[in-house]
């Protein structure tokens, strides 16, 4: 019934070079077959075409231990053609953004006198909540439908992909940056040194970087395999960040965990003064002992990824051989790589339901799910729902107390299949 993931086509000889460091000695452990791009949603007249896919190789770094994917398709291919991610869709993510925004308000005591920038600003959600202070903001996002949406909400936006020459241009026009946010961005660079090189040129002597990304150390203790897909380049742990902000003038000072936020979640504060906190060593000193610094820690990761896509296809097949009826919630990035991964299309799932109205009524990339409004899991009442978002699990299970009440129940896929 489930296709096992195609082969690799890259060949098994010389890998690039590493995307922090240069370095030349890039180990590979694990591979996700060719998929295709994660948010390349399909639309209902292009169901007869076969979807372009690329391999899915992941390696690392033992020169800075930076964990990368190694193929690169365009960005613009991935952040302007086919980006239909909408950060205001999640009530948990605009909470998290105001609780930022105010922190660092306070913190850094902003006034209209500051500047703030954020790097893929989106549709403005978090730099709105500067505009009640009077701060000076601008956002930096490529993807022309939420720059618009950022600034149909009063948010300046600039539509371009950030790196040194545009840091230079804004700098000239707006002055140095007193805070630069960059959410969520990082891991969809793959110029990362022009991006971060940015970042040093933009910043004033004194200001504050701050920036947020899944933790890898989360993503490979909880076989997050899920969370890998084109459009993420790279998967950081704080040392590798340490030693790609040092390559540019800057120090890692403090760093902040989120284990609720997206499976794992670090912010970590860079700036051009070595300023290093007692949790930033600390959390440091934690990933040199877990191991995250050697190949060692990932060598059986591939084993792990492949038994929790035996278990969760066992669990959907019982299921379905039972006559349960099954759908999806979240047409998210990480849903098209969980479903093309374990090969199940529309012969285990009805349809998938999401909040953005930007995603409905197209389908899922490779296996061609339609997408529907969440609405839909009243209106059919499936048995189950595989939650393909499982990083918002807590916010899905409180918005579908109803649908709960009636009787239907929710899978979470990862670390293991456990039906809630």
């Amino acid at each position: 019934m489930h296709a096992s993931p195609a082969p690799v086509a890259r060949q098994r000889g010389l890998l690039p070079p590493c995307r922090s460091c240069g370095g030349g000695e890039l180990r590979r452990f694990l591979s996700l077959g060719r998929t295709p791009l994660a948010d390349a949603l399909v639309t209902g007249e292009q169901l007869g075409q076969i979807d372009p896919s690329f391999p899915l190789d992941v390696a690392f770094c033992p020169s800075c231990t930076l964990v990368q994917i190694l193929e690169e398709v365009p960005a613009e291919q991935l952040f302007v053609d086919n980006y239909l991610y909408f950060s205001s869709f999640s009530d948990h993510l605009l909470k998290h953004a105001k609780e930022h925004a105010d922190a660092l308000v306070a913190s850094r005591g902003l006034d209209s006198s500051s500047f703030v920038v954020e790097l893929a600003s989106n549709d403005g959600y978090l730099l709105r909540n500067f505009t009640p202070h009077g701060v000076r903001v601008l956002g930096v996002d490529p993807a022309p439908d939420q720059a618009q949406a950022a600034r149909e909400a009063g948010v300046p936006t600039v539509e371009e992909f950030f790196g040194v020459d545009l840091a230079r241009r804004i700098r000239a026009e707006h002055g140095a940056a007193d805070v630069i946010i960059a959410n969520n961005v990082m891991a969809h660079v793959p110029a990362l040194n022009d991006f971060v090189g940015g970042m040093a040129e933009l910043l004033s002597d004194d200001g504050l970087i701050t920036v947020e990304n899944p933790w890898v150390k989360d993503l490979v203790d909880h076989g997050e395999f899920d969370t890998i897909y084109h459009e993420h380049f790279c998967y950081y742990s704080c040392t590798a960040v340490d030693a790609l902000v040092r390559r540019h003038g800057m120090y890692l000072n403090h760093v902040e965990y989120f284990p609720d936020l997206h499976g794992g979640t670090l912010r970590w504060h860079i700036g051009k003064r070595e300023q290093v906190s007692a949790e930033a060593r600390r959390i440091l000193a934690l990933e040199r002992a877990a191991g995250v610094t050697e190949f060692e820690y990932y060598a059986d990761f591939a084993d792990r990824v492949d038994e929790a896509r035996s278990k969760l296809l066992m669990l959907l097949d019982k299921l379905k051989a039972q006559g349960a009826m099954i759908a999806a919630y979240g047409a998210a990035a990480k849903g098209s790589t969980m479903l093309n991964y374990l090969g199940v299309g529309t012969e285990i799932l009805d349809f998938v339901v999401d909040r953005n109205t930007w995603k409905q009524g197209k389908y899922m990339p490779g296996v061609h799910v339609p997408i529907r409004p969440v609405e839909a899991l009243l209106e059919e009442q499936p048995d189950y729902v595989l939650i393909l978002a499982w990083n918002f699990t807590d916010e899905i299970l409180a918005q579908q107390e109803e649908y709960r009440r009636a009787g239907g129940r929710f899978i979470r896929p990862v670390p293991i299949p456990e039906i809630l």
